[in-house]
């Protein structure tokens, strides 16, 4: 929601709350390091005061540092935690017990935790990915799949490994976010002709995962997609410092394609 552009104030938290309610959004989501943890605080009543279900990404740097973001969550009632962990060994064997420990504090708190596929973090590559995934096959995971495809560098038509890594993490993930990216830029304009085959890329995975984890999820579970479209450096700008595209029509735009597939999907289990 935040806008950075030069010379110009963000408008206030209490508007932003009050566009996603008016625009039909069911939630918001709270990006949080712990120094940013205070400024957020008052925040839990605009979520009571506007209806709207809370998801807290949290950034922790240190072992010790997750306990707080647990607390924050289970007061504001979060949907999820959901983990970027600035944490990050060079092996994967070496942070299994970081992960086994976090999920247990989380747990003792009642408390949903997710671990987020996302560059400079735990899981910055798809190979460290796999290989923790397969130590951990408690750890159930956020896929930004856009980190991936800029991360590995990704080409279309995707080769068989790549398609079946990918598929590997859609497999384990409980929560999508909404970015299109290419092989070089973590996120693109959605209407660009020359974006048109990355876009149909990203469409097809998030139908797919939304098909698998409603094939393995109860009536009564919760799937959280985040249209997560960042403002600079994330949005492209011009000379003038000025985005390429409008994110908030962006984001309208992806949450229609998510409510069609979501109602294709339910259609055909009837």
């Amino acid at each position: 929601m935040e806008q950075r552009i030069p010379n110009l104030l963000e408008p206030p938290i209490r508007e932003n709350f009050k566009k996603a309610k008016l625009a039909g959004f069911d939630g918001m989501c709270l990006d949080l390091a712990m120094h940013e943890m205070k400024d957020f605080r008052d925040s839990k009543n605009l979520f009571k005061e506007y209806n709207l279900d809370c998801m807290i990404n949290a950034f922790p740097y240190h072992l010790d540092e997750m306990q707080y973001f647990i607390d924050m969550a289970k007061d504001f009632n979060a949907s999820c935690l959901n983990v970027i962990s600035g944490v990050m060994p060079l092996k994967p064997l070496d942070a299994v017990p970081i992960v086994r420990g976090w999920i247990k504090e989380a747990e003792k708190a009642d408390v949903k935790i997710l671990f987020e596929t996302h560059r400079d973090s735990l899981l910055n590559d798809l190979f460290f990915t796999i290989q923790l995934m397969d130590l951990i096959p408690e750890m159930r995971l956020c896929a930004d799949l856009s980190h991936i495809v800029v991360d590995r560098e990704l080409r279309l038509p995707l080769n068989d490994r790549d398609n079946e890594y990918i598929n590997k993490v859609i497999n384990r993930s409980d929560c999508f976010q909404g970015r299109v990216a290419n092989r070089e830029q973590i996120q693109i304009q959605i209407d660009f002709p020359q974006h048109a085959e990355w876009v149909e890329q990203f469409k097809s995975w998030w139908k797919i995962g939304l098909n698998d984890w409603h094939m393995r999820n109860d009536d009564d579970a919760e799937l959280i997609f985040l249209c997560e479209l960042g403002p600079r450096p994330y949005a492209i700008t011009d000379g003038n410092q000025e985005e390429l595209s409008d994110r908030w029509n962006e984001a309208l735009i992806i949450r229609k394609w998510i409510q069609s597939f979501w109602n294709e999907i339910q259609n055909e289990k009837k």
